[in-house]
């Protein structure tokens, strides 16, 4: 029997670019599915603060130059193109607050929240490419999960970057009012100097009680 050759081999895994692209969309629109967004969430790990989402819908004949990962970037580039990106796309913002996360779970609380900022855009899209496994329950059109799809796609790289500067802004402020916590250096992630001030002050009204160490487990 003669030996399959590698090209007609099928991969086990689809090749992850090394940067985020435009072919999502662009097939998306070959079939019709057009306008096209992108959704991610920021603050699923941290002790304190909301989960926050954004969704966006890129115009193809100005997308910003550079985007990718919010993760990959540093905070001036991630502020860059945060702006650049509301200046040039349809872009919403909402999000899910830790009393909402306490009272469900943070992933019944992220898709949440990428599901009501897809509702919030002034555009309706067609197809909506959600970053991970889940697409959010009650869409107002299809969508698509994409696993790392923050470096995969240009939408939902977008929509990583405007979900992370967002929810970082929002814990830096927040420092004013809670100001033994320093959410503005660590925006309420799990740090040893955050986990310090919750057994010095206790916690505040922004974290979220259903988190280890937070939680307090039956005897």
């Amino acid at each position: 029997m003669a030996k399959k050759s590698a090209k007609t081999t099928p991969a086990l895994f689809d090749p992850i670019p090394l940067v985020p692209d435009f072919s999502l969309e662009t097939a998306a629109r070959e079939e019709g599915l057009s306008p096209v967004a992108g959704t991610d969430e920021a603050g699923r790990g941290p002790l304190a603060g909301p989960v926050v989402a954004a969704a966006v819908i890129l115009d193809p004949a100005r997308i910003p130059a550079g985007l990718n990962d919010s993760k990959k970037l540093s905070h001036a580039r991630r502020e860059l193109l945060f702006t650049e990106i509301l200046d040039s796309a349809c872009v919403a913002i909402a999000s899910s607050s830790p009393a909402c996360i306490d009272a469900s779970d943070i992933r019944k609380a992220s898709l949440d929240a990428m599901r009501r900022a897809v509702a919030g855009l002034n555009i309706t899209p067609r197809l909506v490419l959600c970053d991970g496994r889940d697409v959010p329950p009650a869409l107002l059109c299809p969508g698509k999960a994409i696993i790392k799809g923050d470096a995969r796609s240009l939408s939902i790289a977008a929509a990583s970057i405007v979900a992370k500067v967002m929810r970082d802004r929002m814990m830096s402020r927040s420092a004013k009012w809670f100001p033994s916590y320093g959410f503005d250096i660590h925006a309420g992630y799990p740090t040893e100097a955050h986990r310090r001030a919750i057994v010095a002050y206790g916690p505040c009204a922004l974290h979220r009680m259903t988190f280890k160490p937070l939680r307090k487990d039956p005897a």
